[in-house]
């Protein structure tokens, strides 16, 4: 099997720093890429799609890469049209997930924004509540 394509050291990072700030926020590696989680649950999974693999994520973003993605949950309507243009993409695999493309024109505030959204609906409500 050949190498898979990973996520740049650099975005992984800049994730890192917005995710552990959460209170018992966790990052461990998936089946592939990097997750973030509270407790059980996934609030943040980055990954690099490349040559249409993983195809599920290809899919859903409509490219077959190389492009680097995160998945987060949203309380928001994900039908809304903000949701349904690049960068973001909707999976199918949970009715509250959403995508974004991460690149050079990522707006990091409002990633940070979606991520914090994102821990508040998995957390628990303690926890929540220590989100700025």
């Amino acid at each position: 099997m050949s190498a898979r394509a990973t996520v740049s050291e650099p975005i992984v990072s800049r994730l890192r720093a917005i995710c552990l700030e959460f209170p018992e926020a966790c990052e461990e590696q998936a089946w592939v890429g990097t997750r973030w989680m509270i407790r059980k649950k996934n609030f943040a999974h980055v990954l690099v799609i490349d040559s249409g693999w993983p195809p599920a994520y290809a899919r859903a973003a409509k490219s077959e890469g190389p492009m680097t993605v995160l998945t987060f949950r949203s309380s928001a309507r994900l039908e809304a049209p903000r949701f349904s243009k690049p960068p973001f993409f909707k999976p199918v695999w949970w009715p509250d997930i959403a995508g974004v493309a991460i690149d050079a024109e990522t707006d990091w505030d409002e990633v940070s924004d979606l991520l914090a959204a994102s821990y508040c609906l998995l957390a628990p409500k303690k926890l929540a509540a220590q989100v700025g």
